[in-house]
C-alpha cells in the first residue's frame, strides 16, 4: 500500500457566502494529494507525462460528511491500496481537526498522447514492486 498526507488551507475564494467550501473543490484538493504522493514515492507526474504517459480521470466518487470552511487546514490522505495495472485507483480522506469531512476516489487510466491505452512505464511498475 502507499499513502500520504497533504495539508491545505481552505482559501476564501473556494467558499459560497456562508464561507463553506464549494464542493467541486474536493477534487482539485484529490488532485493536489495525487501528485504530491506521486512525487513522495519519487514518480513525479511530471515525468510521467515527459513520457507521453497521462492518467485521465475515468471514474471519481465522494461522499460528504462534514463540510469544510474558509481558513480550515485540511489533511487529504491519499492512498493506493492495489497495485496498478493499466488502471489506478487512488482512495481519499479529507480531514479537518481529526475529524473526516468526505472520503472518496478516483481511477485513472494509462494512456499515451493520442488517448490510448497504454501499459505504465517501466519506472513505474519497478517502482510498484516496491509496495506491492
Amino acid at each position: 500500500m502507499i499513502s500520504s498526507e497533504t495539508k491545505i488551507r481552505v482559501r476564501f475564494a473556494e467558499t459560497d457566502a456562508m464561507r463553506v467550501a464549494y464542493h467541486g473543490n474536493y477534487f482539485a484538493w484529490f488532485e493536489a494529494a495525487r501528485i504530491e504522493m506521486l512525487d513522495s514515492i519519487g514518480l513525479p507526474y511530471r515525468d510521467l507525462d515527459a513520457q507521453g504517459c497521462h492518467l485521465p480521470v475515468l471514474e471519481v466518487w465522494v461522499k460528504y460528511i462534514r463540510s469544510a470552511r474558509f481558513d480550515d487546514v485540511l489533511t487529504i490522505r491519499a492512498s493506493i491500496k492495489e497495485r496498478p495495472s493499466v488502471k489506478i485507483k487512488v482512495e481519499y480522506e479529507v480531514l479537518c481537526n481529526g475529524q473526516k469531512l468526505c472520503e472518496g476516489y478516483s481511477m485513472h487510466a494509462f494512456v499515451n498522447s493520442q488517448g490510448c491505452p497504454i501499459k505504465p512505464p517501466s519506472d513505474f511498475i519497478n517502482k510498484m514492486r516496491q509496495y506491492f
